[in-house]
């Protein structure tokens, strides 16, 4: 009761901020360049980094200059627009930074990085000083003062029920029928056709059209070691005991995507998600592994950039990595994204 009370006065406030965007009340301030947003409508993860990751490589691949812009959720840098990288050599670790930027600007060197609360501040801040032809805003849905070309919702095919009710009894933080706002809705971990039309009746239910849902999955790319960075194919995991340890929205996806290794899970950490990880806590699972006799330990790669200073050479700890591939709708994906223009975006009449 006292949930679900929450829950109504939430929705309320949050209503009343949409409308107030419908009315005109509030206004998006466009950049001189075209946004693409990479959000969604639930707290947790729906893997929102290795899908910005991918449309960044995929508009670099087009010979576009691209940026990225992140908000650096609980980064311990205060300054107001930092940047993360220049395009071509990392400036902060992965704690001044956030999780996410720090390891978006890992995987796209060829990127500029930078984060801040405010978006439109923020790329102001960047288009100043570096020639770029498109962002790409991370987490950007619900950030409406920053106008955007094309906004993305992905929607986790694990998560059906999270769409059922708003915070805090359930997961929204919008209603379900704001995603007719949307340009597109990416539905990630699309590996199951069940899962799948679990997350398409909730859709069809708010009058969204499914036929248009596009589908990403996320599979391994490559182990690497933490200390190292030497890479070994995803079969190198095959038949080894691990110790499994993450602090990332959705750890029972990093668990089945180790078990996908044919690895034998024999224990797990979990931390919550953009855990700040201390001696203490390398010193902890250390003991775990020498007393159960695991092969390595293994841990994501967003968190193996904040791991890595506490390790050793003696120490067998390897980072799972992911890729993004887009199963149904990559063409049409692709033409979004490729030509970001104001027709692309679904009006606010129709929302």
């Amino acid at each position: 009761m006292g949930l679900g009370w929450a829950s109504w006065v939430y929705g309320l406030v949050i209503r009343l901020g949409l409308w107030c965007y419908r009315q005109g009340w509030c206004a998006s301030a466009r950049l001189s360049c075209p946004v693409i947003s990479v959000g969604n409508l639930t707290v947790g993860g729906t893997g929102k980094t290795p899908m910005v990751i991918l449309l960044t490589a995929w508009l670099q691949a087009t010979g576009r200059r691209v940026a990225v812009l992140s908000r650096g959720y609980k980064r311990t840098s205060t300054v107001p627009h930092l940047l993360v990288s220049d395009g071509s050599r990392l400036l902060v670790g992965p704690s001044e930074a956030g999780d996410e930027p720090f390891l978006i600007a890992q995987r796209c060197p060829q990127a500029i990085v930078a984060v801040g609360a405010d978006r439109v501040a923020l790329g102001r801040w960047v288009l100043g000083q570096y020639p770029v032809d498109c962002i790409v805003l991370d987490d950007g849905f619900q950030h409406r003062a920053l106008y955007r070309d094309i906004d993305l919702v992905l929607l986790d095919a694990t998560d059906a029920m999270g769409l059922d009710a708003l915070l805090p009894a359930g997961r929204l933080r919008e209603p379900l029928s704001e995603v007719k706002r949307a340009s597109a809705v990416v539905i990630t971990r699309a590996d199951s056709r069940s899962d799948v039309e679990a997350v398409c009746t909730r859709l069809h239910a708010v009058g969204y059209p499914v036929r248009d849902v596009i589908e990403v999955v996320f599979s391994p790319e490559c182990v690497m070691a933490v200390g190292s960075q030497t890479r070994r194919s995803p079969e190198w995991g095959q038949g080894k005991k691990a110790w499994l340890v993450s602090g990332i929205g959705n750890s029972q996806s990093f668990h089945r995507s180790a078990q996908s290794l044919g690895i034998e899970v024999v224990g797990e950490t979990v931390f919550e998600d953009h855990h700040h990880y201390t001696q203490h806590d390398v010193q902890h699972i250390r003991v775990n592994v020498k007393t159960t006799g695991v092969d390595i330990v293994l841990t994501t790669e967003k968190d193996a950039g904040k791991l890595s200073s506490f390790l050793t050479s003696d120490d067998p700890w390897w980072a799972l990595r992911l890729q993004a591939t887009v199963i149904r709708g990559e063409e049409s994906l692709r033409r979004l994204i490729e030509t970001p223009s104001s027709d692309n975006v679904i009006s606010e009449a129709r929302a």
